[in-house]
């Protein structure tokens, strides 16, 4: 490792008292640190760092079309090789997503229960715990209403078993048992996104307008809005804060 760090110092034009100096230590110590042949991540980003590059670290996976699946919902930043093959970055400064508002898919009869305030928690067998309080969301009902009608805030996430989910949240789900069992059938845990501050939008916005506006496709369980998606709301149909 030392020594292809000290091959990309030379390729930079650098000296090693010139890269020591950027670094604010002495050459002695990077002498050693070019004589490792293993160095710390922390380590290996600071020097980089000097020669003015940023470090990412990728995994690579092979045969993954269900990962490739969860990444594009979770809106991670991934290269796709091939339909059976990515690189996904787990260090640097864009592996996770900025903050970013969402849309949840959902059944109509669920849809009106949440903008009525009887319903205050979605379920979801997968959600990041990244997300955090604040965070806008938009409540898309699903066939036959097709349409965007309401929105709302999402308060905590919080990530239980099934039985503690159905324990401790039932009442404000808004479920029956057996529709609960069947959905979370074969998860050992899900997730719980709480919902504060839901209305209805002044008016509907039906899929065939977003599509037309927003290039929007009906997620299966739920996506990232766009910018211009939110500030169209915001402009017609409500006031994002409430």
């Amino acid at each position: 490792m030392g020594k292809r760090l000290r091959e990309l110092r030379k390729l930079a034009g650098l000296t090693q008292k010139e890269l020591a100096q950027r670094l604010k230590i002495g050459q002695t110590a990077l002498s050693r640190m070019e004589g490792r042949q293993d160095i710390l991540i922390s380590t290996l980003r600071h020097y980089l760092t000097g020669l003015g590059a940023t470090l990412r670290v990728d995994a690579r996976f092979d045969n993954s079309p269900l990962i490739v699946s969860h990444l594009r919902e979770a809106d991670f930043r991934f290269q796709q090789v091939d339909e059976n093959q990515l690189l996904l970055p787990i260090l640097g400064d864009d592996v996770f997503p900025a903050h970013r508002d969402v849309v949840f898919s959902i059944k109509p009869e669920y849809c009106d229960k949440i903008v009525e305030g009887k319903k205050t928690v979605e379920l979801r067998r997968r959600f990041p715990m990244s997300v955090p309080a604040g965070t806008t969301a938009l409540i898309y009902a699903t066939s036959p209403t097709r349409a965007l009608l309401g929105i709302a805030e999402i308060g905590e996430v919080h990530r239980r078993t099934p039985g503690e989910i159905w324990e401790n949240f039932s009442d404000r789900a808004c479920i029956a048992r057996k529709d609960f069992d069947s959905y979370f059938d074969g998860v050992e845990r899900g997730f719980v996104i709480e919902l504060r501050y839901a209305r209805r939008l002044r008016r509907p916005l039906h899929l065939s307008e977003l599509r037309e506006r927003f290039s929007f496709e009906p997620p299966q369980s739920f996506l990232y809005a766009t910018q211009q998606m939110l500030e169209a709301l915001r402009d017609e149909c409500t006031e994002i804060s409430h």
